[in-house]
Parts: structure tokens; C-alpha cells; sequence
């Protein structure tokens, strides 16, 4: 049975969840806490990652189900010998990603693994990954260079055309919108700000396919061609109850590890 699929800004028109604003929840490190208790993520059984992400949808309410590869390839890569060597048998900017992207074996895992999430999902699908500048910056080790300082927009643009030949393989699955993640890493290495509208190969593929294309940007959540704008709940929120929300058309939240689910439940009553 094909879904029918609900855009993002249909959702923050009118959040499912029954709440004032829409909230997108990040919920991998309180649920991996709270649902997982210590156990590993089952990133290799997409059943039961599914079964464990509902599990948590349930608990949370979120107006779309967030379907983050970006962690996804970590686990995927983590220790692959075979395909890091791959990725650094040239030097060129960006073939390191490209080799990534390209990859029979990781490209198969990761459909079959979003295939299960989506198909399954009761809620609309977003997609996170990194940023075009973001998996450029993450890779560009591979090829010998340590120093990000030599990429520029026009690098990025590039790379975006890598992306977005990849992400035709997601073309038959039912998906809402498509996030990039291009907020400065915890380590606080250099960055190299590049705007939504550079990705212009990625829009392209978005808008064929009918999905949202977004960004995480440090201070906002920005949507494409849409005035509403969405802001993170910090992180104290979670853990106060005095922390109030800042203005915004919609929510992106990352709920803390650290905090105690009956805090959660009343702070989840707090957002409506």
C-alpha cells in the first residue's frame, strides 16, 4: 500500500501531535538510555531498531519520525579497513566521499535499513545527514589532508552533486522532507559556512521527489523556500522546569541522556 505523504509544512500547519507547535525529537540518546538501558543500539536488524524506535515515538508524541543515516554511517564505517582504504586511494578533494557515497555494500545496507524504517514508520519520515560541507569536512582526511582550511563553497557545491546522485536511491520511499545537518561540531573544529541555497544539485532532487529540504544551522532551523522557522529546545529544558521555550514556528529537540523520565513527561506536558 503506498502512503500517503505528509510534507513538514502541512505538519507545522497543523501538528498531528495536537500540540501548539510541531516538534521533531532527537531522541536517540535518552531512549538508548531510558528503552536500551546500556544494551547496543540494533543498527544491524532494521526490524528491531524499527521496533525499539516506536517504542519511543510512542513515549514522546513527536510530529515526525527522524530517520538520522548520519549515525547510521558512522556505524556502518566504524572499522571498515576495506572501504577506508578505498576512500583513500586518491588524494582529490572529495573522492573520499564520493568512493563513500558510491559504495555497493554500505549503499545496500543503508536502503534496506531505510526501507524497513520507513515502511514501517506511523509518522512522517525526515531524513537527516550531514551537510555537503559537513561530509566533505568528515572525509577529507582520508585523502592525506588533515587541514580543512583549503575547502571552499565551491567545494561543497561539488559535493553536493555526489549527494544528490546518491540520495536517487531513496527515490521510491516514502519521505517527508530532508534535513542537513550543518551545525559546528562538538570539538569545534574550523568551519566553512555555506548557505542552503548553494546545494543546488540536492534541491533539485528534492523538489522532483516532492520532499522539504531543510537545514540545521547553528541558530535555526531553516526550511526551503518556507517563512517558518524552527528553533532548538535547549537541552536544560529537559532538566528545569523554570527554562522556557524561545519563539519559533516549530521545534527540533535533543533530549539529554541524563534526564529522568518522569522530568520528560512533564516537560512533554509543558510543550502542549
Amino acid at each position: 500500500m503506498t502512503k500517503t505523504i505528509t510534507t513538514p509544512a502541512t505538519l507545522i500547519a497543523a501538528p498531528q501531535s495536537g500540540r501548539p507547535k510541531a516538534v521533531l525529537f532527537d531522541h536517540h540518546d535518552y531512549a538508548s538510555s531510558v528503552i536500551l538501558r546500556g544494551n547496543d543500539v540494533p543498527w544491524n536488524n532494521a526490524t528491531a531498531y524499527a521496533a525499539f524506535f516506536a517504542q519511543a515515538q510512542g513515549l514522546l508524541r513527536p510530529d515526525a519520525a527522524l530517520l538520522d543515516l548520519t549515525r547510521l554511517y558512522d556505524h556502518l564505517t566504524a572499522g571498515n579497513t576495506r572501504l577506508e582504504t578505498t576512500m583513500a586511494a586518491r588524494s582529490r578533494t572529495g573522492y573520499a566521499l564520493r568512493t563513500l557515497l558510491a559504495d555497493n555494500d554500505t549503499n545496500k545496507a543503508v536502503l534496506e535499513f531505510a526501507t524497513v524504517f520507513a515502511q514501517t514508520s506511523r509518522q512522517p519520515v525526515v531524513v537527516r545527514i550531514p551537510s555537503p560541507m559537513e561530509w566533505l569536512i568528515s572525509t577529507h582526511r582520508f585523502g592525506g589532508a588533515d587541514d580543512v582550511g583549503d575547502l571552499s563553497a565551491d567545494d561543497a557545491e561539488n559535493a553536493s552533486m555526489y549527494v544528490s546522485d546518491w540520495l536517487r536511491s531513496f527515490a521510491t520511499l516514502p519521505v517527508a522532507g530532508l534535513l542537513l545537518d550543518n551545525r559546528t561540531p562538538d570539538e569545534g573544529r574550523r568551519r566553512v559556512p555555506v548557505a542552503l541555497e548553494a546545494y543546488t544539485p540536492i534541491a533539485n532532487v528534492t523538489s522532483n521527489y516532492r520532499w522539504t529540504l531543510g537545514q540545521l544551522d547553528d541558530a535555526q532551523v531553516q526550511l526551503q523556500g518556507d517563512t517558518p522557522v524552527g528553533a532548538y529546545i535547549p537541552g536544560r529544558f529537559w532538566l528545569d522546569a523554570d527554562v522556557q521555550l524561545p519563539p519559533a514556528d516549530f521545534y527540533f529537540a535533543e533530549i539529554p541522556s541524563s534526564a529522568r523520565p518522569e522530568d520528560v513527561l512533564l516537560r512533554l506536558d509543558a510543550l502542549g
